[in-house]
């Protein structure tokens, strides 16, 4: 998409900058399909944050004001935004949320008996000129009633908006949680995240690519 068609979203800090460089070294970046299937629609649930965070960059293992960083195995996320038709989305707004590793949303009613005051629960970013964006996060917990996952929004004046939900590939509760047992393979196929263990001496346990294949 050109930046012709990109909305005017609010400022913030676009990528992580430190501690990625991984992503080139690390993952490979293929070819884009000229087809792709379209990322499944799924619930927000209950715990989308009710109002925006007052950190909500795309490193959420950091807490502005907190000493402490999130605790749990860090994740780095990279990934492109394509649509169905194989063209690049620039300009997109991406958000995640999650529990941290307690078992705690940032939501009123998601909050258990313990949190983690060093974890954001709550990221957002913009895709660059090539569809890329990149989040810090920890791998995902199993929730009461839930596989482990993370909900993802990904919106532009093109398509609106989709959201869905990331799950480990490969995670023994995927087949137990009620959601995912919903997809047919093709769709699996897009909320898996294929976890790899990160280089020696990296910032993060686990690094993934999952790209976001939304409706052309």
């Amino acid at each position: 998409m050109s930046s012709s068609n990109r909305r005017a979203w609010p400022p913030r800090r676009r990528q992580l900058i430190a501690g990625l460089g991984w992503a080139a070294a690390c993952l490979a970046w293929p070819a884009l399909a000229s087809s792709r299937r379209a990322l499944p629609a799924m619930t927000e649930g209950p715990f989308y944050p009710l109002h925006r965070p007052l950190d909500d960059d795309a490193d959420l293992t950091r807490v502005r004001g907190q000493a402490q960083a999130a605790r749990g195995e860090w994740l780095d996320i990279a990934g492109v935004v394509v649509d169905t038709q194989g063209r690049v989305v620039d300009g997109a707004a991406i958000e995640i949320w999650q529990c941290d590793v307690y078992g705690s949303y940032r939501h009123p009613h998601g909050t258990g008996p313990r949190v983690d005051a060093g974890f954001q629960g709550f990221g957002a970013t913009v895709s660059d000129a090539q569809g890329a964006f990149r989040f810090r996060s920890i791998r995902p917990v199993v929730y009461p009633g839930r596989a482990p996952h993370i909900h993802v929004k990904v919106l532009h004046p093109s398509f609106g908006q989709r959201v869905s939900q990331w799950f480990v590939a490969g995670e023994a509760a995927n087949e137990q949680d009620v959601l995912f047992r919903r997809l047919g393979p093709a769709d699996r196929a897009e909320v898996e995240m294929r976890l790899q263990a990160a280089p020696a001496g990296a910032a993060v346990r686990w690094i993934t690519r999952r790209d976001l294949v939304v409706p052309a």
